[in-house]
């Protein structure tokens, strides 16, 4: 096979559970909060710390997470599938139901993800539709649970089984 089915492509890759990233930001256009749902956020390296995750070409978010310059990244916890639902939203205050407080920078993080990952993008990649963005981490932190999974197309939760 030369070139992967789009369908066939989306069926595979789904087959590898991903965690749930609320990458959210204040847009200084409006000075709203702003944020997207991303399940490709990644460690790329320590020295010095950043991280990679990709977007769609065709997210009206990132615009806006881009200008504010600084955003922070929740790992959001097992049971916040409401969470992911409003910041997936495509029109409407997608955080009207988000409980969140801000970060040093003001950026958003939302309330009782287990990890928050504050940022600063430092490069954009081509990644065919999607935008691959690099970003130095800032500063971080954690809270309590276990992450929220997304896996063939549903939200679940992680289950321990045997350490690695």
């Amino acid at each position: 096979m030369d070139h992967a089915d789009q369908m066939d492509f989306r069926h595979v890759m789904s087959h590898l559970p991903t965690g749930v990233v609320a990458v959210t930001g204040v847009d200084p256009a409006s000075a709203r909060p702003v944020g997207l749902i991303v399940g490709t956020f990644a460690s790329l390296s320590l020295e010095p710390p950043l991280v990679a995750f990709s977007i769609a070409r065709t997210s009206s978010s990132w615009p806006g997470v881009r200008r504010g310059g600084r955003f922070s990244a929740s790992v959001l916890a097992e049971g916040q599938d409401a969470v992911c639902r409003s910041l997936s939203r495509k029109s409407g205050d997608k955080f009207a139901d988000v409980p969140w407080h801000p970060s040093p920078d003001g950026a958003p993080r939302v309330n009782g993800a287990v990890a928050w990952i504050d940022c600063e993008p430092e490069q954009e990649l081509d990644g065919g539709d999607h935008l691959i963005v690099i970003a130095r981490v800032r500063r971080m932190s954690t809270g309590p649970g276990e992450p929220l999974v997304f896996h063939k197309g549903r939200l679940g939760s992680y289950r321990d089984t045997v350490a690695a």
